[in-house]
């Protein structure tokens, strides 16, 4: 065969130049902070602030410093809708539903308005379901949202720069006719930087912009009747909604084991068997995509989760952790699939969604995806309760400051994540 010299030389340039470019572009990201304005899904947490206050009451938490923020929606649960590492004109980290917000209307299933924390309770579907009326057949005409964690306005029991405290009083029947009188306690704290660190179990943050909250949500039985397994548990449960990219993966670490004694590592098959190019599953880890082009959904159950689970974005330098309490030795959490269950407490602790069009041509609900945590089904007495809390942190950075973090949080490195898909 012969080769033309001079295009030949021209094509071995070209490939070096972009070589070059492509490790000149590492070698900045290690040395410097991610520039998150380039990023073309940038969001300034101002826009999204403005955006919500035309809207909808929003109480604003915030450091000294005003780099560390966090807008809270008391007329929406209580939910933490967005935040900020970065000030004002840093990346807001949540999903905002704008569409639905501007729309000024109520929908008849669920009014998915967003936001990175949300207060939920489980079961959604079984005989003890919350979502499903007595008899009501498992399908998505007769699902319903309850309101209460849907529509309903919290109370502002207490107020302060970096922390607010929501109430509410209800009652709940499930599928089975049991009526639950419940009250709700939930508390939003803004971390400082010692905390965060404490949190993370790190000596130092270094130069990195970092913001972080801890929830801490609270049930009381305020009837006189014992919630008791036999007529349905309720349990806590926490969905966070975050901005999707094509760079985003899902890091979730789990407890290794022989599954005929800690069963499957991951249940992938609420939507139908995820594929295999977007579930990833290694050795104490799995890789699970966040580019919300997909739906799909993924659980993890009491024996295999741990009690951490983030993502990152390899493009823009961002990782986010979820953290949570996981009593130890708890193994009954509700089960929400969508049928009469044999195992109503067999369900999972850590759940994570990728949103995607629910069939080829339709549209989409976000996109986004979802990091998910719920309590373990809680038995309690009248008059007694039970709580379930939770750290969100967004941290962004460089490859160098960043890769330490991920190492202890989740025990892999920002390669193993960029090379989980290839």
């Amino acid at each position: 065969m012969k080769i033309n010299s001079a295009k030949f030389v021209f094509v071995l340039g070209l490939v070096i130049v972009i070589a070059s470019c492509k490790q000149n572009k590492k070698e900045k990201q290690a040395e410097e902070p991610t520039n998150a304005v380039n990023s073309i899904d940038y969001i300034p947490y101002t826009d999204d602030l403005s955006f919500m206050k035309s809207h909808t009451p929003i109480i604003e938490l915030s450091d000294s410093s005003g780099s560390s923020k966090v807008a809270l929606a008391p007329n929406l649960q209580g939910r933490v809708m967005t935040s900020s590492s970065s000030g004002a004109n840093g990346r807001s980290y949540g999903w905002i539903n704008r569409e639905l917000f501007e729309s000024k209307d109520t929908l008849g299933h669920i009014n998915a308005f967003g936001g990175e924390e949300r207060f939920w309770l489980g079961p959604e579907g079984g005989q003890y379901s919350i979502f499903f009326e007595k008899g009501a057949e498992f399908t998505l005409d007769t699902w319903q949202t309850p309101r209460l964690i849907d529509l309903e306005p919290f109370d502002i029991k207490s107020s302060a720069a970096n922390k607010v405290v929501f109430t509410k009083k209800a009652s709940l029947v499930n599928y089975s006719g049991f009526r639950f009188d419940l009250g709700i306690e939930r508390e939003v704290a803004l971390l400082s930087t010692e905390e965060i660190r404490k949190e993370l179990g790190i000596d130092t943050l270094g130069e990195i912009r970092a913001v972080a909250y801890r929830t801490t949500n609270t049930l009381i039985n305020t009837g006189q009747q014992d919630w008791k397994k036999d007529t349905g548990l309720l349990s806590i449960w926490l969905l966070g909604m975050f901005n999707p990219s094509p760079n985003t993966t899902i890091v979730i670490p789990y407890v290794s084991g022989d599954e005929k004694e800690l069963g499957m590592v991951v249940n992938d098959t609420y939507f139908g068997k995820v594929p295999p190019e977007r579930l990833i599953v290694k050795e104490n880890v799995l890789f699970f995509s966040g580019d919300g082009k997909y739906r799909s959904k993924i659980g993890l159950s009491p024996m295999r989760a741990k009690n951490i689970a983030g993502s990152y974005d390899t493009e823009n330098g961002i990782l986010t952790i979820i953290k949570y309490d996981k009593p130890e030795g708890v193994m009954e959490y509700v089960n929400s699939l969508w049928e009469i269950q044999d195992e109503p407490y067999s369900g999972d602790v850590v759940n994570s969604y990728n949103d995607g069009p629910p069939s080829p041509g339709e549209k989409t609900l976000g996109p986004f995806y979802e990091l998910e945590t719920s309590s373990p089904a809680l038995a309690l007495k009248s008059g007694e309760s039970g709580s379930h809390v939770q750290m969100t942190c967004h941290i962004e950075g460089g490859v160098t400051a960043l890769n330490p973090i991920i190492e202890k949080v989740f025990g892999v490195s920002i390669e193993d994540i960029e090379k989980a898909f290839d």
